[in-house]
């Protein structure tokens, strides 16, 4: 029997379901021809970006690979060492980090600041800047006083700390009499030094002056002879030179030899940076050498006035001399810690009671936040042999602290990490639907003000536990646990970095996956509390704060969702249609 044109075989009878399921497969989101969804394949650390018209993976910022299989942190390791300079401070291998550099003594930078920074070739760019070495030109040297010599620099540095060694050699006019020799050490930022020095009279003279390593300069000369005085003179006149900082030297200008000699010492210091610092003594010295030399017990960093008074003398006599102590070059600052995560105490190694000044230098930084940058410098006054003190620091950051006494030269330094906090509150505005379709939840992105902003969470509540829900619970599950009802579900999550900077809105109950979660549709007649939750997590800490968006009250199928209902009831009719059609 010969066949008819709808004789032609079951596939010909099939293939108007099979363009029907098609359909409905194409709707619901298949992949494309090559079945391969590039975006689920990119790596951890890459984001999937569009580009030329195409999807693909790019590593995000800090990383390097091909974006699907590897994505490899930058680091440039340890930074170049830089000639005539050393590193300070902590620094950043990462991309973006920056070391810092300072001259070694006796060298500057006149072109600014020396710096390096780590690129994305995972290398460090050197600074084109170089130390260059420091040349003091010492000029105009003269003579006063018959016994004290003053001179001027030309450096390229202001006020600048600079040590002199001051030779001198002294030959008696009588050719018998050996030559003498010494040594004398100044160290003063005054642009025209001068210093008095213990000198015998009718004695040629000659002073050379130089800085003291590491700093160069040409040497300057000067030649001199000092007056001639009567042996029998004895007015109880007297000069007084310094040398190595806190030491005197007392040349009397009688040369009698073999008498004793009493001297008063008064002795007051100040320092300019502490209204309440004193430090005075007195006391009486008597001796029977004709230049007698006496060492001062002073404090660093502290302004003394000195003043001496000859004592049993025909004529009284007195010399006042200030001395300006530098700073300790010893450590004066131990045992520093951290506690209650921004407060620092450390030991102070000083005299009981006496009040220090210190200096805080704070540099702060966020690896999640590169436009990110805090730098404080402030001062406190303690006289406590263990000082403590509290920061205003921010959450989730990395700090250095550099700590230094004003007495001293030395600084340490402390690194600190604070812990992040409830990120900012998210920015919704509440709605309250009795029966009508819900808006479309607007999801703005939020400020990473208080640490780094890990995801966003839709919650679905019964509205009864509104009162009670805790934002910190970890409890919520997804829609398909057996406590979605009772304990309400997580309708959605989405990762910070999916979420544009400008908004994005999610249809509650659209049917969808977002992340690992079903929006499932609301059920009707039942009543909702529809929370935000934005989640911010960071060195092992979570933190959460919430919003309620909306409350649904006698919730009714949406519009969306009737409109899926109708499509799928439409499908149904038209395949019992034709699968009848069919039986004929």
């Amino acid at each position: 029997m010969g066949r008819g044109p709808w004789d032609a075989g079951p596939s010909r009878r099939l293939l108007p379901l099979l363009l029907l399921l098609g359909l409905a497969r194409g709707a619901a989101g298949a992949p494309g021809p090559d079945g391969l969804d590039v975006c689920a394949t990119c790596h951890e650390h890459a984001t999937c970006q569009q580009r030329e018209g195409k999807k693909i993976c790019i590593c995000n910022y800090g990383f390097v690979g091909n974006g699907r299989t590897q994505c490899v942190e930058i680091n440039c390791g340890n930074p170049p060492e830089m000639r005539h300079a050393i590193l300070v401070g902590n620094h950043s291998s990462r991309l973006g980090g920056v070391a810092r550099y300072v001259c070694q003594e006796g060298f500057e930078s006149p072109g600014g600041k020396i710096t390096s920074v780590c690129t994305e070739k995972g290398t460090w760019r050197e600074s084109t800047l170089t130390c260059t070495e420091i040349l003091t030109k010492i000029n105009d040297v003269s003579l006063f006083n018959d016994t004290c010599v003053r001179w001027q620099i030309n450096s390229r540095r202001i006020n600048p700390k600079i040590s002199y060694v001051i030779s001198i050699k002294g030959q008696r006019l009588d050719p018998m009499e050996s030559v003498r020799e010494e040594t004398v050490n100044l160290t003063t930022d005054s642009r025209t030094p001068e210093v008095c020095l213990a000198l015998y009279p009718g004695t040629n003279y000659t002073v050379n002056i130089s800085t003291a390593p590491p700093r160069r300069s040409m040497p300057a000369v000067i030649g001199f002879q000092t007056a001639e005085v009567d042996l029998l003179e004895d007015d109880g006149s007297f000069n007084i030179s310094i040398f190595n900082e806190t030491c005197l030297k007392l040349n009397r200008r009688s040369r009698k030899v073999g008498s004793e000699h009493m001297y008063q010492f008064t002795v007051l210091g100040q320092r300019w940076y502490l209204a309440n610092f004193s430090h005075a003594t007195s006391f009486n010295f008597t001796t029977r050498e004709q230049v007698p030399v006496v060492c001062l017990d002073l404090y660093p960093t502290t302004d003394y006035t000195v003043n001496v008074t000859l004592l049993r003398s025909p004529k009284r006599h007195s010399v006042q001399i200030t001395i300006a102590t530098p700073p300790a070059v010893k450590q004066t600052i131990s045992n520093i810690s951290g506690f209650n995560e921004t407060c620092l105490r450390w030991r102070s190694i000083k005299t009981a009671d006496m009040e220090e000044m210190y200096l805080f230098h704070i540099w702060g930084q966020r690896w999640y936040q590169k436009e990110f940058a805090q730098e404080m410098t402030f001062n406190i006054s303690s006289s406590s042999r263990d000082p403590e003190v509290c920061l205003d620091l921010r959450p989730g950051t990395n700090y250095n602290v550099s700590l230094r006494a004003l007495s001293s030269e030395l600084p340490v330094v402390i690194s600190l990490t604070t812990q992040i906090t409830e990120p900012p509150l998210p920015e919704v505005e509440f709605f309250t639907v009795h029966r009508g379709p819900l808006p479309r939840l607007r999801l703005r992105k939020a400020k990473e003000k208080n640490g780094p902003i890990s995801s966003y969470q839709v919650l679905v509540l019964p509205l009864a536990l509104q009162s009670t829900f805790s934002c910190d619970s970890e409890g919520a599950s997804s829609f398909f646990s057996n406590a979605s009802d009772a304990d309400g579900y997580v309708a959605a999550e989405l990762l910070a970095k999916d979420v544009p900077d400008d908004a994005m809105e999610i249809p509650i109950g659209d049917r969808l996956y977002y992340g690992e979660y079903y929006n499932a549709p609301l059920k009707r007649g039942s009543d909702y509390c529809i929370i935000l939750r934005i989640t911010s997590e960071w060195n092992k800490v979570r933190r959460h704060s919430c919003a309620v968006w909306a409350q649904v009250k006698d919730s009714s199928l949406m519009l969306l969702q009737m409109a899926g209902v109708g499509l799928g009831s439409l499908a149904v009719v038209i395949i019992l249609t034709f699968l009848s059609f069919s039986a004929v």
